[in-house]
């Protein structure tokens, strides 16, 4: 079957002045050609490609003497194995049917990508927090890994699949539902929208998650510059540096190290608007030292900055390599040259609110990257112990922040015409989601195997 394939930005300029009925039309027409039954089926292809290539193939142009930290990290779980293999999902869902309206999809969207953090204005919110892999894709995509992510948690958490499958249907439910909502709203209100920390607190369904939801929070507030850099910072020679843990957090040999990160920086300023630009000016750079992240974004070129202003108040920013998005191959090239504009660009448009030092570079050998802020207020919320009824709530969230996300930028109103209002897509995304944790169960014995065979080297943290 040829599935309809349209960039997001040929769409929007041929659809966007239909009206919400006809959009809506639109939608309830394409479930002809691709029932929403089809989404619930997952078969590997005969030909299939190998899950160990493709990852082999994802490390080319990375450090190679951190892979193994990949995937040591990857062996811990099949959770942590779906984590850090965006590429190999991006590989299957791209032979999956889809009814081709794009958005500007996240591209490694799963349950742990969501959190909460700072706005501008201080206040606490609940997004997608984590942009490496944005790219305009279908919509289908960012769903589908998000579900499949909660029923693989739901497994930690020692959840049978019949548990996993509701939880996937609050989160499904959730993304229809506030679909529906944002294709009524006006494109300002789509916009202004945001998921404030304080909402989900007063939505507590009872005293105790009220009181762990507050606590939580207050965590999250003291997760700010000031109260991380003494925790990795020492001081040599009337200077503050980066306390050396290798092979996590580290200073290159590179003689000249320290010019080319002065000079990456200066690249950086010009990405940064004016008012903006006064800002950072503030600060001036005391040192730089490459920090291993994450678990996807192990190997490529990752570091952290410390700045301090003239009264000594610090400022971390991270400073991260862009790499094509795993969702490139299998949609359309990137409309930016920079890949690190690209993720800012994307991050922009998917988020309610974002970062004030978002910012770009091109650095002198070539590679592209991006910087924020270390964390402000970042945090992932703790899912281990979760029960049920704490999944199933925290998957309603994930569901609607990613329909907000998803409003920003694509048809709503299609889509929604598309799902309806009946329950049939939610139950085939349940199907989907526990067929698909199965075959990222059997990847994952796959790399254990080549790990124990000698194939792959894998280094495992003693601290993890």
């Amino acid at each position: 079957m040829n599935y309809l394939s349209i960039t997001l930005c040929s769409f929007m300029a041929k659809s966007q002045f239909r009206s919400r009925c006809e959009r809506i039309q639109i939608g309830k027409s394409l479930r002809d050609q691709i029932p929403r039954e089809s989404h619930g089926i997952w078969q590997p292809p005969v030909d299939r490609r190998n899950p160990i290539d493709i990852l082999e193939e994802s490390n080319l142009d990375r450090l190679s003497e951190l892979v193994p930290i990949r995937y040591g990290r990857m062996l811990r779980s099949p959770f942590t194995f779906l984590r850090g293999s965006a590429s190999l999902m991006a590989y299957d869902f791209s032979t999956l049917p889809n009814i081709g309206v794009e958005v500007q999809a996240c591209g490694d969207c799963h349950l742990l990508n969501f959190g909460l953090f700072a706005t501008p204005e201080r206040n606490l919110v609940f997004d997608l927090n984590d942009f490496d892999e944005t790219h305009p894709a279908p919509w289908e995509w960012d769903l589908k890994r998000l579900v499949v992510s909660f029923v693989i948690a739901g497994r930690d958490n020692d959840f049978a699949d019949e548990d996993n499958r509701e939880v996937v249907h609050h989160c499904v439910k959730s993304y229809r539902e506030h679909l529906r909502e944002y294709s009524n709203m006006n494109p300002l209100e789509v916009w202004y929208s945001r998921l404030d920390m304080d909402r989900i607190i007063e939505e507590s369904p009872d005293a105790k998650a009220k009181k762990a939801k507050e606590e939580l929070a207050e965590k999250a507030r003291k997760r700010i510059n000031e109260n991380i850099f003494p925790k990795i910072t020492t001081m040599v020679g009337g200077q503050h540096r980066f306390v050396e843990q290798p092979p996590v957090l580290f200073h290159p040999a590179q003689e000249d190290f320290d010019t080319i990160a002065q000079e990456a920086l200066e690249e950086y300023r010009q990405s940064l608007s004016d008012e903006r630009l006064v800002l950072f000016d503030r600060y001036q750079l005391q040192d730089t030292a490459i920090k291993v992240v994450g678990i996807g974004s192990v190997g490529t070129r990752c570091l952290v900055s410390l700045f301090f202003s003239e009264d000594n108040h610090p400022l971390i920013l991270q400073i991260k390599e862009a790499r094509k998005s795993v969702l490139e191959p299998y949609t359309q090239k990137s409309i930016y040259e920079n890949q690190g504009e690209r993720v800012v660009m994307g991050q922009r448009l998917m988020q309610s609110s974002s970062d004030i030092f978002l910012g770009w570079f091109r650095g002198r050998s070539g590679c592209d990257y991006y910087v924020r802020q270390l964390r402000d207020m970042k945090i992932s919320i703790p899912l281990d112990g979760y029960t049920l009824e704490q999944m199933k709530n925290y998957a309603f969230y994930c569901g609607l922040t990613l329909a907000r996300a998803h409003a920003k930028s694509g048809d709503s109103a299609t889509i929604s015409g598309y799902l309806g209002k009946g329950t049939k897509f939610d139950r085939a995304m349940g199907n989907f989601a526990i067929s698909y944790a199965n075959q990222v169960e059997e990847d994952y014995n796959l790399l254990v195997k080549a790990v124990k065979t000698n194939k792959l080297q894998a280094m495992i943290e003693d601290d993890l």
